[in-house]
């Protein structure tokens, strides 16, 4: 029996102190020891209250249930106070379960749906059971009782008992260490992450030839097992089994020596595959910087504002002067020059120069004979029309003005 809602994990057999004591049991005698004996049987107990264990510790795996034994002895009818408290490593005790004026109690831990009373607390056996132990339920469990008109000894009415939950070892790590080739040596080493206790190790060599190694070949305690001067006969299947008081655990790797030349091949092969791997990754690299480099100076250029750009070139037909204008100022300056000189002198003319500068310097123009006369009349030079205002024609050249030559007639009409 337990409290409600709460049971133990399973049947443990009853305590070899027996479930009770008589209600009754006289004051005298002395106090004996219960250590496999019923004391009510021996028709002596103790004259005040004591609490009574039957071991100072248990052991229990994790996951599996735990049964602290206590019971205790008191000439009182009345009902106990019980407590049962806890005490970690470098932690304060706290309270977990309670009985008090017939009532059970369990306090607020982690504790609360896994412990509980074994059996009714008024048979006096006030052991206790924990279901689905853990790591972290180790600890001391102290047992306090106090029977309102029963004599009370401080040191007598508190029990102490220490609970350990073992853990098993987790499934072990193989490992290989070194080149199993001819001649070399190797470690296999071994190595699991949990186990309470610390487990120990130990390595063997699998069918078809079995073999067992001891020390110094095989440290237990580090899990390792060292192979010298290695030979093609060493291959095989090794074992390791990491096993502590909780329980065990196994794992295994597989041993192949290859020859010295085998291995220099793999050497070679694995040697070559790392350096064609760095060469194409070098390559790549490479081209996608060039490719990136490129990209990037087209987008800058695109985007560059050239300060040195050559300013679009004038059409040619826009700077050249018309043909009319060249060929009416040389007009403009032989009828300057020939109102001051007598026709066929040829002095050279600076109005000629310079505006004929603007096309083709023909040079100062040559005398030449006077032309024949036309129906008998004597050949005139032409004479320039004066405009309105009496402005002279060199005022007009100076001014822009554009003169304009008019054929002179001869006494019968006819234009010369």
């Amino acid at each position: 029996m337990g409290i409600a809602g709460v049971a133990p994990s399973r049947r443990h057999k009853e305590p070899f102190w027996g479930a009770g004591v008589p209600p009754q049991c006289p004051r005298e005698g002395l106090p004996v020891s219960l250590v496999g004996k019923r004391p009510w049987e021996e028709g002596v107990c103790s004259a005040v209250l004591e609490v009574h264990v039957g071991t100072g510790s248990v052991y229990s795996v994790e996951g599996e249930g735990a049964v602290l034994p206590a019971w205790y002895t008191s000439s009182s009818q009345k009902r106990p106070y019980i407590s049962w408290m806890l005490k970690k490593a470098a932690a304060k005790q706290f309270q977990i379960l309670t009985y008090l004026d017939g009532e059970v109690k369990v306090e607020e831990t982690e504790l609360k749906p896994r412990v509980g009373f074994l059996h009714p607390v008024l048979t006096h056996n006030i052991s206790l059971f924990i279901n689905a132990t853990r790591e972290h339920d180790s600890g001391q469990y102290i047992c306090s009782v106090n029977v309102v008109d029963d004599i009370i000894s401080p040191i007598r009415s508190i029990a102490i008992i220490n609970l350990t939950v073992l853990v098993p070892p987790a499934p072990p790590a193989c490992r290989l260490k070194g080149s199993p080739t001819v001649g070399a040596n190797v470690t296999l080493s071994c190595a699991s992450q949990k186990g309470k206790p610390s487990p120990l190790y130990k390595w063997q060599r699998q069918e078809p030839t079995k073999q067992v190694f001891f020390p110094p070949a095989q440290d237990r305690a580090r899990g390792t097992l060292k192979l010298t001067n290695l030979s093609l006969d060493m291959s095989g299947l090794y074992e390791c089994e990491a096993e502590n008081r909780a329980g065990s655990a196994k794992c295994s790797i597989i041993l192949e020596v290859h020859s010295t030349s085998e291995g220099a091949i793999i050497a070679g092969a694995v040697l070559g595959s790392v350096g064609a791997l760095a060469t194409v990754a070098f390559f790549t690299q490479r081209v996608l910087g060039y490719r990136r480099k490129k990209r990037d100076g087209q987008e800058e250029a695109a985007n560059e504002i050239k300060e040195d750009a050559v300013a679009p070139r004038t059409p040619t037909w826009t700077r050249s002067r018309p043909a009319d204008t060249i060929s009416k100022t040389s007009t403009l300056s032989s009828i300057v020059g020939a109102r001051d000189r007598p026709y066929g002198a040829s002095p050279p003319s600076d109005t000629a120069s310079v505006l004929t500068a603007a096309g083709s310097y023909r040079g100062p123009p040559r005398a030449r004979a006077h032309p024949p006369a036309t129906n008998g009349a004597p050949w005139r030079p032409p004479q320039p029309v004066a405009p309105p205002g009496g402005l002279p024609p060199s005022s007009l050249a100076r001014a822009g003005a554009v003169p304009v030559m008019v054929p002179a007639q001869s006494r019968a009409g006819s234009l010369v």
